[in-house]
């Protein structure tokens, strides 16, 4: 096997656990597919330039930023307090032992708990902010699922020309 083969089936191999990581937030995903992308960069069968993977790693950058900013302003906007968002994570956590619909009910159970339990907001108040995060998260998940389909496409697209 030469080396050009070796470094795409590491690339696939790196973006098809990149996609999983997308929906697994213990997995980096998209920095992952990030990586499988780069060390396609050095196989014979790549012929796009370093500006595409600059491109690509600033999008992969504003995903990282997101994932952070955006529950924690979502939850915020809907009147959610620390307590919301720590129960979030927390669900999250929880939601990885019970999949697929852990992951999606997870976060919003525990912004749920988390706002009632320790906020003393009320039932309505928690189940908007709940509400707040569990679309941050649904939101950066898209977007990370997004970002590394398009990253298989362009690997993809390299190894059929």
């Amino acid at each position: 096997m030469d080396n050009d083969s070796v470094l795409n089936i590491i690339s696939g191999i790196l973006l098809v656990v990149g996609l999983i990581g997308a929906f697994l937030p213990v997995l980096p995903g998209a920095p992952l597919a990030l990586i499988g992308l780069l060390v396609f960069k050095f196989s014979g069968d790549c012929s796009y330039g370093w500006g595409t993977i600059i491109i690509v790693g600033l999008f992969v950058l504003i995903g990282a930023l997101l994932d952070y900013l955006l529950p924690i302003y979502m939850t915020k906007k809907l009147g959610g307090t620390k307590y919301g968002i720590w129960g979030s994570i927390v669900g999250l956590i929880v939601g990885l032992f019970f999949p697929p619909i852990g992951f999606i009910v997870g976060p919003f159970v525990g912004a749920f708990l988390g706002e009632l339990a320790f906020s003393a907001a009320e039932p309505k108040v928690a189940l908007k902010s709940a509400f707040g995060s569990f679309a941050g998260f649904i939101l950066t998940t898209g977007y990370d699922i997004i970002l590394t389909l398009i990253f298989i496409g362009i690997f993809v697209w390299q190894l059929m020309n």
